[in-house]
C-alpha cells in the first residue's frame, strides 16, 4: 500500500488526498513525527494533539492566500509537513535547519513568526485590518491554546477583536482544560441556523423592520434570545464580548472542523470555534505524560523513555533542591510559576508545599505584580522563570517591584544561549535588560555550589534579586572555592598580572580552560569570578586594574548594554587607559542549534576567546614597543 504521506510534496497537495482516506494521512503523520522527533526532539504531544485540526485547516483554506498564525507555534509540525518540508525533519532545529516554529523566511505559509504565547489573536487582529485597507478578501485564522488563553495580551486582542465588522477565524485548541461542555445535538443546530445565509438574511430582515415600528418588541426578543443562549449555548463569556461562538468541535473529525471553519468564513466579524483536543494522542507514552513530551529530546520509540542518562545535576535540580531546603528553614518563601511548574523545577515544591506554591498560567506580568503584592504583604516570593520569558514583565520588574523596593527574588533559569528553541527563546538579554533597572541586584553564580549560596543570600537580603543560571549540567569544578557571599563583592580565583579575565557566571567555566590555553602560550592571567553584575566590584577594578594593562568581560549575554558595556563606561568615566575586550554575544538574534554550535558562531566559545586575547595582546606589545 502506498504511503499517502509521500504524495504530499507542496502546499494544497493535501486536496487530492479524498476523504475517505483522511484517517489513514492522520496516522502515518502521527507516526512520522514520532519517529522523526524520537530522533532529533523536538515539541510532540502538541502536535499529536493538533493532526487533524492541521489537515482541516489546510483542507478549508486556500494556502498560502489563506492566512494562520499558530500561537506559540510548537504544535506546527503538521502545517510544516503539509507545506512541502517533510524532507527537511531531519534537520528540525539544528543549526542551519528547520525551525521548531514558524518561521516567515522559510515558507510563504507562515505568515507570522511566534515561540511566545498568547500573540495569535493580537496578530490576527492586525492581519485583518491590514487585509481590509488593502481591499483583500482572503481568510485569517489565528490558532490558540486553552494555555494561551491564560495570557492577558489574549484578551486584550479579544476585546479589539469583538470591534471587527469583517471576517476573522479563531480556533480555540482546548487540548487540557475543560471550559464548557459539549452540549451534542442542540449546539450543533443553533451554530447551523446561526451561521447560515438564509438565517443572516432573514434575522438582518427582521431586525430592522421591527426595530422602526416595535423597538420595544424588539428588545424582548433580544433579552428573550440571550436567556436562551445562556441556556444552550457555551461559549457565553465570548457572545458576550460580541465575538460568535461555535462548539465545542471534536478536534479529531475532520469533516466537522472542515463545517465549522466554512460556516464561520460566512460572518462579517469575529468568530471563535472551540475545538477539543487531545495532547499525544496517538502515541501512549505522550497520551500518559504529554506534560514530559511537550518539549522532549531524543528519546526510545518503543518505551518513551529519554535516550542516554544525566551524569550530573543540571542547574534546575540545584535550585529545586535549594528552593526546599530554603522552605523548610523559611515559612515565608512562596514560589510562583507562569505555567512552567516542571520546566523550572518547583514540582517537589509544589508537592511539598501546596499552599506556598502558585502557578498564575501563561502570564508573566501578572507573575511579577501578584509577586510585588505578597512581597507587600510581608512573604518572599521567588518568581521562577525562563530569561526569555522574564522579558515580557519588564515594566512590572520596574514599575511594581524595584520602584517599591519589595523584597522579590527572581530564579531565572534558561539564561544565556538555550540551544535548539531558538531565537524566541535564547535567554541572552537579561543582563541588559536588569541592569538597565535602579534598585536591581543582578547575580549569576559560577558553579552549582555558588548557587546554593547566592539563593540563601538573595533570602537574607532586603530588595529586589535575581539570579540568573543556564540551562544544562551544573559546573561542578572549582568547588574549593566558595568564600562566602559579599554584597557587590567579586571573587579572585587566580591572581597573577598583565590580563584580567574578568567572568560572569556560566562564562567563568570558559574562563578556566581560557586561562590555561593562555598559560600553555607563556601568558599570565589573573581569574575573577564577577558573582554581581549589578552592581558589580568596582573597588577589585581600581585594585588590579595598574598590573593588567589588558581587561577581557566574559558574559553569554549580548553585547547592546551588557555586563562589559558597563565595565567599558566604568573605564572610560575614570579615564583609565586599560584596555577593554568584551567577549559578549554579537548585537543580533541568534537562531535555533546545538548551545556548542552556537557559542563557535557567536565567538564565546574557548577557541574563540583565547585567539581573540592573544591577537589584542600582541596588539598591546606592539603599542609598548613603540
Amino acid at each position: 500500500m502506498a504511503n499517502l504521506l509521500d504524495s504530499i510534496k507542496k502546499t494544497n497537495d493535501i486536496k487530492k488526498i479524498p476523504p475517505e482516506k483522511w484517517d489513514r494521512l492522520a496516522q502515518e503523520i502521527r507516526d512520522f513525527l514520532v519517529s522523526n522527533v524520537s530522533k532529533t526532539g523536538g515539541h510532540l504531544s502538541s502536535n499529536l494533539g493538533a493532526v487533524e485540526l492541521t489537515m482541516a485547516l489546510h483542507l478549508a483554506l486556500d494556502l498560502p492566500n489563506d492566512e494562520i498564525v499558530w500561537d506559540v507555534g510548537h504544535q506546527s509540525y503538521t502545517h510544516k509537513i503539509l507545506t512541502g518540508r517533510k524532507e527537511d525533519f531531519p534537520t528540525l532545529r539544528k543549526y542551519g535547519g528547520m525551525s521548531g516554529f514558524p518561521k516567515r523566511s522559510e515558507s510563504p505559509c507562515d505568515v507570522f513568526n511566534t515561540g511566545h504565547s498568547s500573540t495569535s489573536i493580537s496578530a490576527g487582529v492586525g492581519l485583518v485590518k491590514a487585509r481590509d485597507l488593502q481591499g483583500q478578501r482572503h481568510t485569517i485564522v489565528s490558532v490558540i491554546g486553552d494555555g494561551a488563553m491564560t495570557g492577558g495580551m489574549a484578551y486584550e486582542a479579544l476585546n479589539n477583536a469583538a470591534k471587527l465588522k469583517s471576517n476573522f477565524i479563531i480556533i480555540l485548541n482546548d487540548n487540557e482544560m475543560s471550559i464548557s461542555p459539549n452540549v451534542g445535538g442542540i449546539s450543533n443546530y443553533l451554530n447551523d441556523i446561526r451561521t447560515s445565509d438564509s438565517y443572516i438574511s432573514l434575522r438582518d430582515k427582521i431586525y430592522y423592520s421591527m426595530n422602526d415600528s416595535m423597538p420595544q418588541a424588539v428588545d424582548r426578543i433580544r433579552r428573550a434570545k440571550n436567556s436562551l443562549k445562556q441556556l444552550m449555548i457555551p461559549g457565553m463569556y465570548f457572545e458576550d464580548l460580541g465575538i460568535t461562538y461555535l462548539g465545542p468541535v471534536n478536534g479529531h473529525n475532520i469533516r466537522d472542523i472542515i463545517r465549522a471553519v466554512n460556516d464561520a468564513k460566512q460572518l462579517k466579524k469575529a468568530v471563535l470555534i472551540h475545538v477539543i483536543t487531545r495532547k499525544g494522542k496517538g502515541y501512549g507514552p505522550a497520551e500518559k505524560h504529554p506534560a514530559r513530551f511537550h518539549g522532549t529530546g531524543p528519546f526510545d520509540v518503543a518505551t518513551g523513555l529519554p535516550e542516554g542518562h544525566k551524569d550530573k545535576a543540571d542547574w534546575t535540580d540545584v535550585f529545586s533542591t535549594v528552593m526546599i531546603k530554603m522552605a523548610q528553614r523559611d515559612p515565608k518563601i512562596v514560589a510562583i510559576t507562569a505555567a512552567m511548574a516542571d520546566g523550572v523545577g518547583l514540582k517537589r515544591f509544589r508537592n511539598i508545599y501546596p499552599d506556598r506554591f502558585f502557578d498564575v498560567g501563561i502570564a508573566e506580568q501578572h507573575a511579577v505584580t501578584f509577586a510585588a503584592g505578597l512581597a507587600a504583604g510581608g512573604l518572599t516570593p521567588v518568581v521562577c522563570v525562563y530569561s526569555s520569558f522574564l522579558q515580557r514583565a519588564y515594566d512590572q520588574i520596574l514599575h511594581d517591584v524595584c520602584l517599591q523596593h519589595l523584597h522579590v527574588i527572581f530564579a531565572i533559569d534558561r539564561s544565556g544561549l538555550v540551544g535548539a528553541d531558538g531565537a524566541t527563546h535564547q535567554g541572552i538579554f537579561d543582563l541588559s535588560y536588569l541592569s538597565s533597572i535602579p534598585d536591581m541586584t543582578v547575580m549569576a553564580p559560577k558553579n552549582k555550589w555558588e548557587l546554593s549560596d547566592m539563593m540563601k543570600f538573595a533570602d537574607r537580603y532586603d530588595g529586589p534579586v535575581a539570579i540568573r543560571y543556564p540551562r544544562g549540567a551544573a559546573y561542578d569544578g572549582l568547588e574549593e572555592f566558595r568564600p562566602d557571599v559579599r554584597y557587590g563583592k567579586s571573587e579572585v580565583i587566580y591572581e597573577e598580572e598583565d590580563i584580567l579575565l574578568y567572568a560572569v557566571g556560566s562564562m567563568v567555566e570558559t574562563a578556566v580552560k581560557v586561562r590555561s590555553a593562555l598559560k600553555d602560550r607563556g601568558l599570565s592571567c589573573t581569574l575573577v569570578n564577577a558573582r554581581f553584575v549589578k552592581p558589580y566590584d568596582t573597588e577589585m577594578l581600581d585594585e588590579l586594574a595598574p598590573s593588567h594593562p589588558l581587561i577581557v568581560t566574559m558574559e553569554e549575554n549580548t553585547v547592546s548594554g551588557g555586563f562589559g558595556d558597563n565595565v567599558l563606561r566604568y573605564f572610560a568615566e575614570k579615564q583609565m587607559d586599560n584596555r577593554i575586550l568584551n567577549i559578549a554575544i554579537p548585537d543580533t538574534f541568534v537562531e535555533h542549534g546545538n548551545c556548542d554550535i552556537l557559542r563557535q558562531v557567536t565567538g564565546i566559545d574557548e577557541a574563540t576567546v583565547t585567539a581573540r586575547i592573544l591577537t589584542e595582546w600582541a596588539g598591546i606589545g606592539e603599542r609598548r614597543g613603540k
